[in-house]
């Protein structure tokens, strides 16, 4: 029996994380000599994104009264598409938010934020994060089902290209507990989430007009902007910024903390990045504890150097 993977699209288009979990699945799928299908909702993407990545069907649901995000309705839809006992989901916001209710639907085991392939399949164990990413557990599903969402940026995205086909469905679910009244979206910007390299900065950077310099060695880096919450709390930048314990949760290769002290709310959403590289005039800033680099002056120095010397190491 196939190993099934929500493959999350956006406006229709699929993301790095999509591509990470039908990774996921193919590597479950090799183990138990089975076959990956992936789900997808009113994708406009073409399905040989999810090819690539070892997705050997592709089931492509059709249904207008979806284009509304509804968890509910969503779950529903992968229900009446998915008949296998193992269903992967990305853990982004929106599927993260699907999983548990299928889990409900199905009577499934629910195991979120895994870091790595499943160390069993039988009884289905697997090592996930825990305590607000300071901890791992593992964990073990009882149920005779189990989904499972997989943590941004842990276990990677893994090209293993097949000969896969496509299958339509069309389906009509009622979506009647949605109404959508208004629909904003940034543009022009890396997804924090996805992002591989993040430059976040604190208050420690004095006013907003000060943010073109974190912004030039983003840019530089290929990286994605962050900020504190007390930063996005004044209005300097915007809540989808926002990293934290009540922001967004991250897990880049790379973080960059500039003028933030480092409390244990920003912690909570950013210490599974696997480098931390904290910049802060005060040399007893909690967060240099938890940094595997520090550097100990003024941001206002430091930063535009950095910025021309990682310029002229590009050429």
């Amino acid at each position: 029996m196939a190993v099934f993977v929500y493959a999350e699209n956006i406006n229709g288009i699929y993301k790095k994380a999509a591509f990470e979990a039908v990774s996921y699945a193919k590597a479950i799928a090799d183990q138990l000599g089975e076959t990956v299908s992936a789900i997808t909702i009113n994708p406009t993407d073409s399905s040989d994104l999810l090819y690539k990545y070892g997705a050997n069907n592709v089931i492509n649901v059709k249904d207008e009264g979806l284009k509304n995000f509804s968890a509910k309705a969503h779950a529903q839809a992968v229900k009446e598409v998915a008949n296998g006992n193992i269903i992967i989901f990305p853990h982004t916001t929106d599927a993260s938010s699907v999983a548990p209710m299928l889990a409900v639907m199905n009577d499934f085991s629910l195991i979120t934020n895994v870091v790595e392939a499943p160390e069993s399949i039988s009884p289905f164990q697997v090592k996930r994060r825990a305590f607000s990413g300071k901890g791992f557990m593992h964990a073990k599903a009882d149920a005779q089902g189990v989904i499972v969402t997989v943590s941004q940026n842990a276990f990677g995205v893994k090209e293993n290209p097949v000969a896969g086909i496509e299958e339509v469905k069309n389906l009509s679910i009622a979506n009647d507990d949605t109404k959508v009244i208004s629909h904003e979206q940034s543009s022009g910007k890396l997804d924090l989430k996805e992002a591989e390299i993040v430059v976040s900065a604190g208050r420690g950077m004095k006013a907003p007009e000060n943010w073109g310099m974190v912004e030039d060695l983003a840019n530089v880096l290929g990286a994605a902007t962050a900020c504190s919450k007390p930063v996005s709390d004044i209005g300097w930048r915007p809540h989808s910024e926002h990293v934290g314990q009540t922001g967004k949760a991250i897990s880049p290769n790379l973080y960059i903390a500039i003028g933030i002290s480092g409390a244990i709310q920003h912690l909570a959403g950013v210490n599974s990045s696997k480098t931390i590289v904290v910049i802060n005039s005060d040399a007893e800033a909690p967060f240099f504890k938890s940094a595997d680099y520090g550097v100990v002056g003024d941001a206002f120095q430091i930063i535009p150097e950095l910025t021309q010397k990682i310029k002229a190491l590009k050429g």
